[in-house]
């Protein structure tokens, strides 16, 4: 029973021994996803750059945020999720994501073309301001997202 215990928390004792804080360790998941991010950013305005003849294009900012929204909400859900119930724990739940969203999202997106909504939203703001929503939204998400999981792993007993 006490070898049981010890395997149970062995990682977290050897967090415990770095010298970061409980709110460095969360806030560096958010900057390394947030960087990852960049670098996919920066890598394809390279490609396009260099690509432009054979028919790539340059993301518009619009794109971009909705790109940003998307990895916001799955990240915003995903982090605070893992910190509340650890990560052996949620792992399977990224794992089927990645692995099933090639074969699933094409036919959610096929369905949604089928019905033909149309989710139009005419606010009296500039086109510029439009643009930028989804921005403004994805880095909201992310900073309450991490505020709650800020708070989950200051609460948590190591």
């Amino acid at each position: 029973m006490i070898s049981f215990q010890e395997d149970k928390y062995k990682g977290a004792a050897l967090l415990c021994t770095t010298p970061y804080t409980r709110n460095g360790v969360i806030k560096a998941k958010y900057v390394f996803i947030l960087v990852i991010f960049i670098a996919c950013f920066l890598l394809y305005n390279l490609a396009a750059a260099i690509g432009a003849s054979y028919g790539l294009t340059r993301l518009s900012i619009y794109s971009v945020g909705v790109a940003l929204l998307i990895i916001s909400i799955f990240f915003g859900l995903l982090i605070p999720v893992q910190t509340k119930f650890g990560y052996e724990k949620t792992k399977y739940i990224f794992f089927i994501t990645v692995f099933l969203t090639p074969f699933i999202l094409p036919t959610i997106i096929e369905w949604y073309q089928s019905i033909d909504i149309n989710i139009n939203f005419n606010l009296p703001i500039p086109q510029s301001i439009k643009d930028w929503i989804p921005f403004a939204i994805a880095v909201l998400m992310g900073l309450i997202s991490m505020i709650i999981s800020i708070r989950i792993y200051s609460r948590k007993n190591l």
